[in-house]
């Protein structure tokens, strides 16, 4: 459960449909550098799942969760990230016999099969996802191009695919533009005056996520601070980072900042460099906030920001590209504001919680016979 969409999900469904479809929501504890998501209206069964390989540690989760299973009797088991939903439709596949297992539904939030491990991993879980895949009873893609991207890769059949976009709770994020909006928290804290450039970078701090070349980017536009929003395993790598490339004075790391509307309300834009990505929920609630946005074009990026209509993209691991984009920002700041705008709009009817507990109401449904 650490802060991040897959795990906001994860709850808004389980406290959303309960009524619906009553459900027990398993899930492992995150690091210490993580941050952990919670909300007191929801219980979760804490199993042994962790994100490295550790055939011990793995070996115990599958017992845990097959136990979990056996107990609880479940009619269906939504899966969501790679090693969750590999344990658990292991558990699913060797506790049950064909004709009496539960239904099994997993969803990609993005993918690990490139970009995250070595060669040899990642032929590996992809093998994994391959079998799995033929023996789930529909698969969940976040957007198009987290859809076509799996099914080049071999994974699945087109129509075991249900594209069911992310949805969250807008709108904390929808109210930062109007009366109630709350400023001035991120820069006080940080020390800035309001006419100081500020962009933010909002997610955990690992390689996916390309700081360096950000920072390589932050480095060629003179004045423009950056807030690091987020921790993770490279906090360390990347402050000393930021001081070889001369902007340790311009780069502020926050740690997790919680209430997240706050911080964008004082933002002139938010960045996200990564290699890859599912949906990015940073790149939504910027949108809903009406923040401008500026992101590298991967995964499915370009579903939630249209280049030149609700932000502008530019190629991953392109700090020069990236460089002209936050420049543009701040010699433009009314063309990326209307721009933004129109984000705002568009987010909030395709992202909202609505749309998307409906649609996994209509699948489990679906599948169920119901």
């Amino acid at each position: 459960m650490n802060i991040g969409g897959p795990a906001r999900q994860a709850i808004l469904l389980t406290k959303g449909l309960g009524a619906e479809f009553p459900t027990v929501l398993a899930a492992g504890r995150p690091g210490p550098s993580e941050g952990e998501l919670a909300d007191p209206e929801v219980p979760v069964v804490w199993v042994p799942l962790v994100r490295p390989v550790r055939p011990a540690t793995d070996l115990s989760c599958l017992l845990a969760i097959r136990k979990l299973i056996r107990e609880s009797t479940p009619s269906l088991v939504d899966t969501h990230m790679a090693k969750a939903g590999t344990i658990a439709r292991l558990a699913v596949l060797t506790s049950f016999d064909r004709r009496n297992r539960p239904r099994m539904v997993h969803t990609f939030h993005g993918h690990v099969l490139q970009g995250y491990f070595s060669r040899l991993q990642q032929r590996t879980f992809l093998e994994l996802e391959r079998v799995l895949a033929k023996r789930t009873d529909a698969l969940i893609a976040v957007s198009p191009e987290v859809r076509d991207e799996l099914l080049d890769l071999g994974v699945g059949r087109s129509e075991q695919y249900r594209v069911i976009p992310l949805g969250i709770d807008l709108e904390p994020f929808l109210e930062v533009g109007g009366p109630s909006a709350r400023t001035g928290r991120l820069r006080s804290a940080l020390g800035l005056s309001t006419d100081v450039p500020l962009a933010g970078t909002v997610g955990r701090l690992v390689p996916i996520k390309d700081h360096a070349t950000l920072f390589s980017a932050v480095a060629k536009v003179p004045g423009l601070h950056l807030a690091v929003l987020g921790d993770g395993e490279l906090r360390s790598a990347l402050e000393s980072l930021a001081v070889e490339c001369g902007i340790a004075g311009r780069v502020h790391f926050t740690g997790w900042w919680m209430d997240v509307p706050t911080a964008l309300a004082d933002l002139d834009m938010v960045v996200l460099s990564s290699i890859n990505e599912g949906t990015p929920v940073a790149l939504i609630e910027a949108l809903a906030a009406g923040c401008p946005v500026v992101a590298t074009d991967v995964g499915g990026v370009r579903h939630v920001v249209q280049d030149a209509e609700t932000g502008w993209l530019c190629r991953s691991g392109d700090a020069d590209g990236l460089s002209v984009l936050l420049g543009r920002v701040l010699a433009q700041p009314q063309v990326a504001k209307l721009m933004a705008q129109e984000g705002r709009r568009r987010v909030a009817a395709r992202f909202g919680s609505g749309r998307l507990l409906a649609d996994h109401s209509a699948l489990y449904s679906d599948l169920l016979g119901l």
